[in-house]
């Protein structure tokens, strides 16, 4: 029997799904922390519903890259890398973000931590790429330290003329995820977009330009999303600055998701997590929803189909399928009939 993510989605099915929060720690302390953390989650969830990503860019000291890179190898070489005794249990999901490409400290993260621990990433984030030619680089550099482990790439979109690239970027195959620098964004215009466009303003605020209304950096998300969900990759939405503002964060997530079109989300301070988490869940009554037409479409062998007086047919179910996709990532409960399609 086929799977539902294979009949409806083809090509798209392995690049368009994954943990709906990307939680950035740095120091070696908050990285040691937010394993234990993502630990825990899964647990309780029962999925793994964040990624972390350990930081050599912001998170080494200046003088200490050489150093912070070892450290990461080594937590990232303590990982599991496969599930045992036959029972499924969600393994971590790790990443690490290195220096640019033109970075005299690139090549060094690369060879110690790729080069040290390709099988444990989930992913490498390259910052600040710029073109086709830096994707390129990154890769030939990956790829020769990974050996046997092809390590996807996630691409961090930091400028104007990167944002001019997005689609391009988008476009390759090794690129997973595209996610909007907004700070970097904001200051590369010198002056002639506000500070406030880099903070969230009140939700009684109504004339404040910040990061969801400021024209540019709006268009500069819109791009990136647009780019991202015409090549089935994964745009990651930006940071909330406001680090322990939990509901302006759940707000920010809810928007970025439901207005924006992003399907993931960057987190700074354990304290977000959760809310991000919340603003990219699906609604209960969506889920229950998503189920009843999936499985009626199942049964119909993916012919269209009538529900509570409303057609159905390959569209809706691609969307239907994907709400319950994002409801597993989130934590959420399957309901017992397709429960085998996520085991």
């Amino acid at each position: 029997m086929q799977h539902p993510r294979d009949i409806l989605l083809g090509p798209q099915a392995l690049t368009g799904v994954l943990p709906v929060c990307d939680h950035y720690s740095g120091a070696p302390a908050r990285m040691r922390k937010s394993l234990l953390l993502q630990a825990e989650l899964i647990e309780e969830f029962g999925a793994c519903v964040f990624d972390v990503t350990l930081d050599c860019e912001d998170g080494a000291p200046s003088g200490g890259e050489v150093e912070q890179a070892h450290s990461i190898r080594e937590l990232l070489s303590a990982l599991p890398t496969t599930t045992g005794g036959g029972i499924r249990v969600p393994l971590p999901r790790v990443g690490a973000r290195v220096h640019p490409v033109d970075h005299a400290s690139f090549a060094s993260d690369v060879a110690i931590i790729v080069g040290g621990a390709a099988a444990a990433l989930s992913y490498l984030m390259v910052p600040k790429v710029e073109s086709l030619d830096d994707v390129e680089r990154a890769l030939k550099a990956v790829d020769a330290a990974a050996g046997n482990f092809p390590v996807p790439l996630h691409v961090l979109i930091e400028s104007p003329a990167a944002v001019q690239q997005a689609f391009a970027i988008a476009a390759h195959p090794r690129v997973q995820s595209l996610s909007f620098g907004l700070m970097d964004f904001v200051s590369a215009h010198g002056g002639a977009i506000p500070a406030s466009a880099m903070g969230l303003r009140a939700s009684q605020d109504h004339d404040t330009l910040d990061q969801f209304h400021h024209p540019l950096v709006l268009r500069a998300k819109l791009e990136i999303a647009s780019a991202c969900h015409a090549h089935g990759k994964v745009p990651s939405h930006c940071v909330v600055t406001e680090l322990r503002d939990t509901a302006a964060v759940e707000r920010a997530a809810l928007y970025a998701a439901t207005t924006l079109g992003f399907t993931r989300m960057w987190s700074i301070h354990p304290d977000q997590i959760r809310p991000i988490v919340r603003g990219f869940a699906p609604l209960a009554c969506e889920v229950d929803l998503a189920a009843r037409i999936v499985e009626a479409a199942a049964q119909s062998d993916w012919a269209p189909i009538a529900l509570d007086g409303k057609l159905h047919d390959r569209a809706s179910y691609r969307y239907f399928w994907r709400v319950l996709e994002r409801a597993q990532q989130t934590g959420q409960a399957i309901p017992a009939e397709l429960q085998h399609y996520f085991v």
